[in-house]
């Protein structure tokens, strides 16, 4: 028998899994009120925004894959795009050879709220007033703040007092950062909550007809006025610069979250579902093909596996983005995955390279190459934030499935307390998803207006015979995908049980250009749990890994629901490390 940190739920009614326990019991509330798992997905995004400020927030951004029983899955993408005025050139005039890290000129188009009432309206079954409910209770009423939260503050204490007034009066009480465990409250978001539901209610009609003027409410009301107003006054950005940001009402008025089809692979009897090479997740994909039965315990196949993370992640800095044709049908051919896997030798390669999909020349960016001997840091599950915000590592996840075999797997990310000043008539700030794009022009991850950063939000639905069995995702910027390649080579083809394949020993490679400012790569690093095993890191130090050993519970978030489309039984488990992360269910 294998002993495990919880059990792996189980159940016919409903399940959730979340990166904390009140967005996963919020959702649970909904279920049980009779809506599907798409009104509890909205529900439990909306509470993240209040319960994890410091890893998501509404300014941000925001992919989900939804599946339904006899149905075709989906992608919800809402990922903002680079504003109009967000040109190389603009940024060049500033003196900057980077997008910040941190302030509004980092800001990408704000996605998350349009995305999620895209799929309230589309999807879901509830009206705004019941899916907002939980998250304006907690923002008015208050919520025992996390000590991750806390950290996170005092962190940038020092920036809000000196910089940020408005994040200040929000976060700094009386001068200092919150404890962990005291009440916090965010009445302006609960304000801000409570206007859009009476914009809805105000507009009557139908259900949909509500949605449609909480969604006008934001991107053409108060909302986009009150983010056009303050983002054009300067404010301190991570280079120490002052400067205005340039996203505008306008560019708020002329973005829609949109449905995509999935890229998808045929993998060990089952279909894996993710988002297209916008996102980083048909890296995942590739290391699928390139790892064969590599065992996640054994020396040799923690080898195999980060050295097929190092080439697909090399091929993700060369040839995924939104800003150029991707060849993804070259990148993904299993005679393409062949010939990448047979470049993994017995020892650890400390180079980024790239392949030539389809006889193509890949094409890094000069910044890309930057190498740094002493790693920046180790990025592990909870975010690393520097004293001028720059933040790594940082994301919420919610996974769903209902009674009636609905499932959904969603990355909400962005806008951080941490990344941008805060809005104060709004409550929360914007984001700073534009620090993945490149001033580099003509590159597929390059900044031009109207495309989207590629983002490292990665959720993924997994299918068998067409029918929804898998929902999951974890938190991790850069690392989201590699471990969940680590779980699903457990779960789906290792046989472990979802809660035993989450709680076992996790690593990852930071061998590859990075997605967050300062853009490094750490040649040959290897960053893993010490649960791994002596025998087994001192074999991967043998084979030339640059090893970084993290304490026994320190990587990955995973979270993952389930359903058996035979029996209708629903599982579920969650991450344990952190102790935030919880599944709830019956």
């Amino acid at each position: 028998m294998t002993f495990t940190t919880r059990p792996t739920l189980s159940g016919t009614y409903g399940m959730v899994s979340s990166t904390h326990w009140i967005a996963s019991q919020s959702a649970m509330r909904l279920l049980e009120l009779g809506g599907n798992a798409y009104d509890a997905a909205v529900a439990a995004g909306f509470v993240l925004h209040v319960v994890e400020p410091h890893l998501n927030g509404p300014g941000g951004d925001l992919p989900a894959i939804v599946g339904r029983s006899g149905g075709t899955p989906q992608v919800l993408c809402g990922q903002g795009p680079a504003p109009a005025g967000a040109t190389a050139e603009h940024f060049r005039a500033a003196g900057l050879t980077m997008v910040p890290g941190s302030g509004p000129l980092a800001t990408a188009v704000p996605g998350a709220f349009d995305a999620w009432m895209l799929l309230l309206r589309d999807h879901g079954t509830m009206t705004p007033a019941q899916v907002l409910a939980p998250a304006e209770h907690y923002a008015r009423h208050g919520h025992p703040l996390l000590a991750a939260v806390s950290a996170t503050v005092e962190r940038v204490a020092d920036l809000f007092s000196d910089h940020w007034p408005t994040s200040a009066e929000v976060w700094l009480h009386g001068g200092r950062a919150p404890a962990s465990g005291e009440l916090h409250r965010n009445t302006a978001w609960a304000d801000t909550l409570a206007a859009l539901v009476r914009a809805g209610d105000d507009a009557g009609g139908s259900r949909e007809a509500r949605i449609e003027a909480v969604r006008a409410a934001w991107s053409q009301g108060f909302v986009a006025e009150a983010v056009d107003r303050f983002a054009r006054r300067p404010h301190r950005h991570s280079g120490g610069q002052v400067l205005p940001g340039v996203v505008t009402g306008a560019d708020l008025a002329a973005y829609r979250a949109s449905w995509e089809e999935p890229v998808t692979l045929d993998w060990r009897g089952h279909t894996i579902a993710k988002t297209g090479p916008w996102g980083q997740g048909p890296t995942l994909l590739q290391v699928l093909q390139m790892a064969g039965d590599a065992d996640p315990g054994s020396a040799e196949g923690v080898h195999r596996i980060v050295e097929a993370w190092k080439l697909a992640m090399a091929d993700r800095e060369a040839w995924f983005g939104d800003s150029a044709d991707v060849p993804l049908e070259a990148l993904l051919d299993p005679a393409y995955a062949a010939q990448r896997a047979g470049l993994i030798g017995a020892q650890a390669d400390l180079s980024v390279r790239p392949g030539a999909p389809a006889g193509q020349e890949p094409r890094l960016a000069v910044l890309a190459r930057t190498e740094v001997e002493h790693p920046v840091d180790a990025t592990v599950g909870e975010p690393t934030v520097r004293r001028d915000g720059v933040t790594r590592g940082d994301t919420c996840h919610v996974d769903v499935v209902d009674r009636w075999g609905n499932m959904i797997s969603a990355t909400p990310s962005g806008g951080w307390l941490q990344s941008s000043p805060v809005v104060p008539e709004l409550g929360f700030p914007l984001g700073s998803r534009l620090q993945m794009m490149w001033l580099e022009e003509g590159l597929p991850s390059s900044l031009v207006p109207g495309r989207r950063p590629r983002t490292t939000l990665s959720p993924t639905l997994v299918l068998r015979d067409g029918e929804p069995v898998l929902a999951c995702g974890s938190p991790g910027g850069d690392q989201q995908d590699q471990w969940q390649s680590l779980f699903l080579l457990r779960h789906l083809a290792g046989g472990a049980g979802l809660q035993e394949a989450i709680d076992a020993p996790m690593f990852h490679t930071t061998s590859f250009p990075g997605s967050f400012y300062p853009r490094a790569t750490e040649p040959g690093v290897l960053v893993a749990e010490e649960r791994v095993g002596a025998q087994v890191l001192q074999a991967l130090a043998e084979r030339g890994h640059r090893l970084q050993v993290q304490g026994p519970w320190t990587l990955g978030r995973m979270c993952a629901v389930g359903r058996d489309p035979h029996t209708g039984v629903l599982t579920a488990g969650a991450n344990p490390r952190g102790m935030q992360g919880y599944a709830v269910g019956r």
